[in-house]
């Protein structure tokens, strides 16, 4: 019998079918069943992703081959009732940043222990060719995660001397304001920026009038919101900031990329705080009217799921992309992109409110420039200029480009504050 068994010469695709058995799960749980979920749920589906490729080792090594690799049976449990409980607990970001001071430890004895049990029980090419490369990943994700939670406890979050912090609605906001005169600009951040972001577009503008800039719940030096935010919620955490740091209006916004969503938004939400509105290539309230947006914003939600989870292990911050903190705020933003837009769709018309819209000629989707053109539409009193040359981020990150950010935003800001219509202004619109 024992020559007509056929497992004695397979441990090798075992071991190989296991560890592709694991990594299948974990694409289907991560990226398809619960692709674009919270931290936590991708976190704990990956660690019963971890346990099912453990768990497939033990169960078909000990049935189809004559080297049983029991050993996997003890850590694929301790994977899976982790992964359980982060999944049911839902930690907040505080706790899971405390527990960066414990798992990288634990799974650092977890692949010791692995290691050398496989070398007790495996005597197979696939030791060295396959489990041990699993291990040596594992063990950098160890190492990572020691290193984010270091980093992490080091970093400075000291406030600029133009800045302040305000508790507002149960958490802390920045708010950063230079220059002086009225109306007041309050400019929006896009997607992945922060308050420094509009750095070379405020010399441009505070010469002419105060302008504030400030980062969102969960973004830059602001604290975490109890939960994530729609458009209307973040409306009114500006409105109580700018009521708390006395900064009266009526406002000039000025919002880049979705932060002109959020201008929008806060427009329908307090129209008498509003002077005028500039539009810096702004996303649309009907965005998902663009012909590639839908497929880029699903495909885009569930990769970026992920970045949170892989930002625990220091990569994104290797990388130059944040912070668990900053990529977590971030991917919590996009899941509720769809509920802004929405939401700004309230926005019928700004009356004769000044509005400029400032649109970027290079690299825009199919469908962009006619839906700039219909922004435009929200104001008998508007501007609609196409810069040339300029790319999405470079009507903020090139000092030229931003020079004409600026100048479209003091249009808005010279209309409001002399009743003239931008037409009739010789420098702006």
């Amino acid at each position: 019998m024992s020559a007509l068994n056929p497992a004695r010469g397979h441990i090798g695709l075992v071991v190989l079918g296991s560890i592709a058995g694991g990594l299948g799960v974990g694409a289907v749980l991560d990226l398809l069943a619960f692709g674009g979920s919270s931290e936590t749920t991708i976190t704990g589906m990956a660690l019963l992703s971890l346990a099912c490729g453990l768990g497939l080792l033990a169960v078909l090594s000990s049935w189809r081959t004559s080297q049983p690799q029991t050993w996997a049976v003890t850590p694929a449990a301790l994977f899976a009732v982790a992964g359980i409980s982060i999944a049911l607990a839902d930690p907040g970001n505080r706790v899971l940043g405390l527990l960066g001071w414990v798992w990288p430890a634990l799974l650092l004895v977890i692949v010791i222990w692995m290691q050398r049990a496989a070398r007790r029980s495996l005597r197979n090419w696939s030791r060295l060719a396959l489990l041990y490369p699993a291990f040596a990943v594992l063990t950098l994700v160890a190492i990572g995660g020691a290193y984010e939670t270091a980093a992490e406890a080091t970093t400075s979050h000291s406030v600029p001397k133009l800045g302040h912090v305000y508790a507002v609605n149960g958490h802390s906001l920045y708010l950063e304001c230079s220059g002086r005169g009225t109306p007041t600009v309050i400019l929006f951040n896009g997607l992945g920026e922060r308050a420094s972001s509009w750095a070379r577009v405020r010399p441009n503008v505070d010469g002419t009038t105060r302008i504030c800039t400030y980062d969102r719940a969960g973004e830059g030096r602001s604290g975490t919101a109890p939960g994530r935010q729609d458009g209307r919620q973040l409306a009114a955490d500006l409105h109580a900031l700018l009521a708390v740091a006395q900064v009266p209006g009526p406002y000039v916004l000025a919002g880049h990329s979705v932060g002109g969503t959020y201008a929008l938004v806060y427009a329908h939400e307090y129209p008498s705080q509003v002077a005028g509105v500039t539009l810096v290539d702004s996303a649309t309230p009907y965005q998902f009217d663009l012909p590639a947006y839908p497929g880029f914003y699903s495909m885009w939600r569930r990769v970026s799921g992920l970045f949170p989870t892989i930002a625990r292990a220091g990569v994104t911050r290797a990388l130059g992309l944040g912070t668990p903190r900053a990529v977590r705020a971030d991917h919590d933003e996009f899941a509720e992109l769809p509920t802004a837009f929405r939401q700004a769709q309230a926005l019928k018309t700004l009356g004769s409110k000044p509005l400029v819209v400032l649109t970027a000629d290079l690299g825009q989707q199919a469908g962009w420039f006619a839906a700039q053109d219909r922004l435009a539409l929200l104001s008998t009193n508007r501007a609609h200029r196409t810069t040339r040359g300029a790319t999405h981020t470079a009507l903020l990150d090139d000092r030229h480009f931003a020079t004409i950010t600026g100048t479209a935003i003091k249009a808005a800001v010279l209309s409001a504050r002399s009743g003239l219509r931008l037409t009739d202004l010789r420098a702006g619109a």
